[in-house]
């Protein structure tokens, strides 16, 4: 993970926590099933940013070592989730965790492993990874299939900075399947959505690092465009984004 990409979500903070979306419950009772997963599981929650994912295994009871870089996003995390008795704010990178040896039986990282360099965090991966450990890599992935959600993709594609270049989406199967390998890889996919009023989706846009945020050029024509593209597609005062949550899991040694 390089400096800029621990960094670029600095002042994101706030319309991150609001406006991102979080991940489908059915995703506990799945990897309960598929990976064994119970509450006595130490779990280690890479690239965890606000805590939205560290929060869904917290549900679970488990113990969580929610570990990120990028201070901002990590004290949002501890001010939302300090108060848990399994949370445990952790300052490191996928690539050098700072966590002991052996110690976690899942590692999970939710809307984070693009940003990963592959081949050091395989090795820290396994590092810190005990006896028939799972990695879990998780994304909510935003449709372009309604008039709506295609015509959003177009201004993100007009207004974003390095969009093309960022996007989780330049991850393959393929590239997940190599950091896996020789080990299969599990892979699932949930049902997801939210529903946005204007200021919403306007939060929504501008949790994205690859938008021009408050203070920068192009946003001024960039919101008016956001607002003729509400104006036109919004029913009952709200519009709709939908996700595909994708799951990958695969045991580590």
């Amino acid at each position: 993970m390089s400096d800029n990409n621990t960094i670029r979500f600095s002042d994101r903070v706030a319309d991150y926590v609001k406006y991102r979306p979080g991940y489908p419950t059915d995703i506990l009772p799945y990897l309960q099933k598929e990976i064994g997963l119970d509450s006595q599981m130490r779990v280690a929650d890479v690239g965890s940013g606000t805590g939205i994912l560290t929060r869904l295994f917290l549900e679970n009871r488990n113990n969580v070592y929610a570990v990120e870089p990028n201070d901002a996003m990590r004290k949002a995390a501890e001010a939302a989730l300090g108060n848990d008795p399994g949370f445990h704010s952790v300052k490191g990178t996928a690539e050098q965790t700072t966590l002991a040896k052996g110690s976690m039986d899942v590692i999970t990282a939710g809307q984070a492993f693009h940003w990963f360099d592959a081949g050091r965090t395989k090795k820290e991966f396994l590092r810190i990874s005990g006896e028939n450990a799972w990695a879990v890599l998780i994304w909510n992935e935003r449709q372009v299939s309604t008039p709506f959600e295609k015509d959003y993709e177009g201004l993100l594609l007009q207004y974003a900075t390095d969009y093309r270049k960022v996007d989780h989406r330049n991850v393959s199967p393929e590239k997940i399947g190599a950091f896996f390998a020789p080990r299969p890889v599990k892979y699932q996919t949930f049902p997801n959505e939210q529903v946005f009023d204007f200021d919403g989706l306007k939060g929504r846009l501008l949790s994205s690092s690859y938008m021009p945020n408050r203070d920068q050029p192009g946003f001024g024509s960039m919101i008016d465009a956001l607002t003729k593209l509400y104006e036109k597609h919004s029913q009952g005062d709200q519009v709709i984004l939908t996700y595909e949550t994708r799951v990958y899991a695969g045991r580590l040694h």
